[in-house]
């Protein structure tokens, strides 16, 4: 069977509140890396979305066309601010959408920055549940930024390799590619 990859779809969804962050640079650090495997991309900003949409309030098109994005993309890369020691609630509202199992078989990257490295477990305590309780498989490396990493809002360059080893991951996983030698 060959794999078209012209064909296959990424969506990043950001979960920052903010027009700029650190985790949306990291995130698009992974769409970027991810296109080098011949991925179509699209970013998701949940900030840009209406909330009242988010909340399950009423229906929007722009909520329902991100939930339809997510849904059909092969690889999901989701990036957060640590909040509280855990994801963004935009994050949480969003996931909260979509029906039990709606990313079953599909391939994720989780992504998270903060102030510290005190709160690097949020990935493993809170993005990654969050990701399997819809049915994704999360790539087996995490990408966790912390402001020391970052010069004039570009991370530094162990960090970006982090970046490239998760989505050489979530390529891998997604068939892209041979899986990667230990």
């Amino acid at each position: 069977m060959t794999t078209t990859f012209d064909a296959t779809p990424v969506v990043g969804v950001s979960g920052s509140p903010g027009a700029t962050s650190r985790s949306r640079t990291l995130l698009e650090g992974a769409l970027s890396a991810l296109e080098r495997y011949g991925t179509r991309t699209r970013r998701l900003d949940l900030a840009g979305l209406p909330a009242d949409a988010l909340l399950g309030r009423r229906q929007d098109p722009a909520v329902t066309d991100a939930l339809a994005a997510v849904q059909g993309a092969r690889i999901i890369v989701v990036s957060t601010p640590v909040y509280r020691a855990t994801y963004s609630g935009l994050l949480k509202v969003f996931f909260d959408l979509l029906p039990q199992d709606a990313l079953a078989g599909k391939v994720a990257v989780a992504i998270a920055t903060g102030a510290t490295a005190a709160h690097f477990l949020a990935i493993d305590h809170g993005l990654h549940p969050l990701l399997a309780s819809v049915g994704a498989v999360v790539v087996a490396t995490a990408v966790y930024g912390v402001d020391s990493q970052f010069r004039d809002g570009a991370p530094d360059a162990a960090l970006l390799q982090r970046v490239d080893r998760a989505a050489a991951e979530a390529a891998a996983l997604a068939g892209l590619v041979p899986a990667l030698e230990a």
